[in-house]
């Protein structure tokens, strides 16, 4: 096998690919929590739009550098990419208005995306999959028992809050099902690679986000000035740096996982990384142990399990079938070629008695 040979089996690894977006999206989480949360900061559309600024930076640099390639700007296909970019602002900002149950609803989501694959894709739904669905939820369910038990309306205005606390995560679950099979359609019918992906994401997201921030997170009322306060100006901008690489990292990993998983496979990726950092968080960053956390993470991990074992068998099926069918062509054209003469029963010889007018025997 060539040096070729070898990059494009890993560059269309379904494996390979899971991996890099699970390290790219824990990093990207431990990033933000240890960097930046210790930093009053609250301008997310601006966080957002310096990211995006830093890949499409990251990309250019790379390109010059000759390490990369990805296609130029095309303004066709750009108006038909806007679409998935307006969905991932619509993600972020309805993600924000989070209600208690906004983890169980997120997993919900999952559901929808696996559904929308069929519709779009014809895909299939197995029962074991249904079944790592209902554990991820009910992880999800026990991990936020103590959130939902603790929030009960009491007042009008605690309901109206709850109400539309329920319409933003609705929102939420249907762009987030949008934006990631719109996607995969995308990049299919573009024939994308994974750096195009990447660039049209950001380059595209970039200016949305940037006027959302100006609009909607006080540029006006002294909010900027407020958060890069000249005591922590320097450490944050090196924070956000910091941040700037992890969200390059996990737009490639997020377009990789895509074009060689599937959308369900990249939600569920995407939902599974969460237990390795509530892991962490309390094995090192010393958050509490309840039993509501310990049986979350245990849950979340035998649904992953179960959704690996579903795909594992549903490839090997897939696999059957492919080879039993390729067994068949196979045969159909080896009777295709075989000579008429070969493939029809010999005739006898010359028969041992011969009619004649005398009856002698022939010799």
């Amino acid at each position: 096998m060539t040096a070729a040979d070898t990059h494009g089996s890993i560059a269309n690894s379904a494996t390979v690919s899971i991996l890099a977006y699970c390290i790219s999206s824990i990093l990207m989480t431990v990033t933000n929590k240890m960097v930046l949360s210790q930093f009053d900061f609250n301008m997310n559309f601006l966080l957002l739009a310096i990211q995006a600024m830093a890949a499409v930076t990251m990309l250019w640099i790379f390109k010059k550098l000759g390490l990369i390639t990805y296609r130029k700007l095309d303004v066709a296909e750009a108006k038909k990419w806007f679409p998935i970019s307006l969905a991932l602002v619509a993600m972020i900002y309805t993600g924000s208005k989070s209600i208690p149950v906004y983890t169980i609803f997120k997993n919900l989501t999952i559901i929808l995306i696996a559904y929308g694959e069929v519709l779009w894709f014809g895909s299939k739904v197995t029962p074991m999959m249904l079944l790592s669905f209902a554990f991820m939820v009910l992880s999800s369910i026990i991990a936020g028992w103590s959130d939902i038990s603790s929030f009960v309306p009491k007042e009008a205005t605690d309901v109206a809050h709850f109400n539309a606390g329920y319409i933003w995560m609705a929102l939420n679950c249907l762009s987030s099902a949008g934006y990631v099979l719109y996607m995969r359609k995308r990049i299919k019918h573009f024939n994308f690679k994974d750096f195009d992906t990447v660039y049209y994401n950001n380059l595209l997201s970039l200016p949305v986000m940037l006027v959302l921030s100006m609009c909607l997170e006080g540029w006006t009322s002294g909010e900027l000035e407020r958060t890069f306060k000249p005591e922590v100006r320097s450490a944050l901008t090196m924070a956000i740096l910091v941040s700037g690489i992890s969200s390059f990292l996990i737009s490639y990993g997020s377009a990789w996982c895509v074009r060689c998983t599937s959308s369900t496979t990249y939600s569920m990726v995407g939902a599974l990384n969460k237990l390795p950092v509530a892991a962490s968080g309390i094995l090192f960053f010393g958050d509490p142990a309840t039993l509501g956390n310990v049986f979350g993470i245990f849950f979340g991990f035998i649904a992953g399990l179960l959704y690996s074992y579903s795909k594992t068998e549903q490839a090997q099926k897939n696999l059957s079938l492919s080879n039993a069918s390729l067994s068949t062509k196979q045969l159909d054209a080896t009777e295709l070629s075989t000579p008429a003469t070969l493939s029809k029963p010999k005739t006898a010889g010359l028969p041992l008695y011969k009619s004649n007018p005398d009856g002698k025997v022939a010799d």
